[in-house]
């Protein structure tokens, strides 16, 4: 009785590995060739334009080439008459509150598509990152106008990442008329992103600092418009007294543009019914047109190309300094790496400088 339980049992599990066994065997599809990923990203495809950017991100060696024939094949870099928009500021600041608003009424009211960019910080232990934007734009992340994409800063400084870059050039690619690069947010270092867009806007909660803080050399300086976040409600007060602070201290800074002097306005995008027409000049709309206007002056005055082509220097260099602190990782791993040098330094014998001088010089040799 006992064998013929334990045959019932067997049978049907034999039955199933035929069965298995002549199912036909499926593979997964091929991964998209270069030219097939440069096709749909100009016809418009969000899945190419994901793809893409997963390539030219990626650290694999072989990956490397791919990315570069796939930036040329799109004409990433070229002027496609796109508005590239930084915002930054200091966390709490209301970056994404903001850029949710204004990528809302640039998509529904304006009929603009907009990509935004954003760096989120990553640990210093554990490199890793929470890339939690698009749980703070709900409508805007799953809006068909708008792209979003979070990216981790990977311990970079600057407020961006090391394919900023190269991103802006495939969302442009891509057709989105506007680009939002929102920075990590953490203070007076973010200067990076200031050079590969066209305006710089950035965010000042109050009751962060009064007018000293603008004094501050770094950030403030390269600001081209600075809002005043949360203006309503019990912080409209304090919102109001540091827009009047900021702009007695922007007076001390020398005008980054000939052609612009920098502005500072409050905004709040929590105003409803009468709040929201007192506080008309402070809504989304007014910041927007203030970005326009400032857009308009620069291609008035003849600086608007003149800065596309600095953009574009300031993208080669990068790509060089990038480039050659890779290759020269790789050398130095080949010969051993920093460790070798180590009990030199420790004993005295030798500088740090003087061993960088000779490990460059050997670097050099092999190129």
């Amino acid at each position: 009785f006992v064998v013929m339980q334990s045959m019932r049992m067997l049978l049907p599990r034999a039955a199933s590995c035929r069965a298995l066994a002549s199912a036909p065997i499926r593979c997964f599809a091929p991964k998209p060739t270069v030219d097939a990923l440069a096709t749909g990203l100009l016809a418009g495809q969000r899945a190419a334009l994901s793809k893409a950017i997963t390539l030219i991100e990626s650290s694999h060696p072989s990956h490397r080439r791919d990315a570069a024939r796939l930036l040329s094949a799109v004409g990433a870099g070229r002027d496609t008459g796109s508005f590239r928009i930084a915002i930054s500021g200091p966390p709490g600041a209301g970056k994404s509150s903001f850029i949710e608003a204004l990528g809302n009424l640039l998509t529904d009211d304006i009929g603009l598509r907009v990509a935004v960019l954003a760096v989120d910080p990553s640990s210093a232990r554990t490199g890793g990152s929470i890339l939690g934007d698009k749980t703070r734009m709900p409508r805007l992340s799953v809006n068909p106008m708008a792209f979003v994409r979070p990216s981790p800063s990977r311990g970079e400084s600057g407020g961006i990442v090391r394919h900023t870059f190269e991103t802006i050039g495939l969302v442009e690619a891509g057709g989105f008329d506007v680009v939002i690069v929102e920075t990590v947010g953490v203070g007076q270092g973010e200067l990076d992103a200031e050079g590969m867009v066209d305006l710089f806007v950035l965010l000042h909660p109050p009751g962060s600092g009064d007018e000293l803080q603008g004094i501050k050399r770094g950030v403030m300086e390269m600001a081209d418009v600075v809002l005043v976040t949360k203006c309503d409600g019990h912080l409209q007060k304090a919102a109001r007294h540091a827009v009047s602070d900021l702009r007695r201290a922007l007076q001390l800074h020398r005008p980054k543009h000939n052609f612009w002097k920098p502005k500072v306005v409050g905004h709040t995008t929590q105003a409803t019914g009468e709040e929201m027409a007192d506080n008309k000049g402070e809504s989304t709309q007014a910041a927007w047109d203030l970005m326009r206007q400032f857009q308009q002056a620069s291609k008035d005055s003849g600086s608007w190309s003149a800065r596309r082509r600095q953009q574009l220097h300031a993208w080669l260099l990068h790509e060089l300094r990038c480039g050659a602190t890779d290759r020269l990782e790789r050398h130095l791993a080949r010969e051993g790496g920093v460790e070798a040098v180590m009990p030199k330094l420790v004993d005295g014998t030798t500088s740090p400088r003087e061993v960088v001088e000779e490990m460059l010089d050997g670097f050099c040799r092999q190129i």
